[in-house]
């Protein structure tokens, strides 16, 4: 898959218990912009899911310790693998990428959205395949809502 990441990273492991993994790229660049980018792949072996997001030094994922089945020790050298999770932008129909491109505030909060909420809103746009004079009326009402910062239908 072309949005997939291999990396080797050195960790850092937190008083907490947290495991923060440095990102040597632009996430931004790679995926698009977004204020964060949620992920799943692996960390030294163990599948994950979280979110890539911008830190002082630049992005990093960090991991609580359910994350890490296996401790990492602080400094540890280990083999990466992330992809965007859920629907992208591109995946999207037409019709629904041209709606969020006309509503750049519908579309950043729509991209800042778990893969649940995403997922939802798209299957009930595609619910309309026997009335499909709804699609773009169930279009018009997701940007509308996006743009009011909701996550789901009301």
């Amino acid at each position: 898959m072309g949005t997939q990441r291999r990396f080797r990273a050195t960790v850092m492991v937190d008083r907490r218990g947290r495991t923060i993994v440095p990102i040597p790229f632009d996430p931004d660049e790679a995926w698009g912009m977004k204020p964060r980018h949620p992920v799943r792949g692996s960390v030294a072996g163990c599948s994950m899911r979280g979110n890539i997001e911008k830190h002082g030094d630049g992005p990093a994922l960090t991991l609580g310790p359910a994350w890490t089945r296996v401790p990492l020790r602080d400094g540890a050298e280990v083999d990466v693998v992330l992809e965007p999770e859920g629907p992208q932008r591109a995946d999207l129909a037409p019709d629904i990428a041209a709606a969020l491109d006309a509503a750049p505030d519908a579309a950043a909060f729509f991209d800042s959205l778990a893969q649940f909420y995403r997922n939802a809103w798209l299957r009930w746009i595609d619910s309309t395949k026997r009335n499909p004079e709804q699609r773009p009326v169930r279009i018009e009402e997701m940007v509308r809502n996006l743009q009011q910062r909701r996550k789901e239908r009301p």
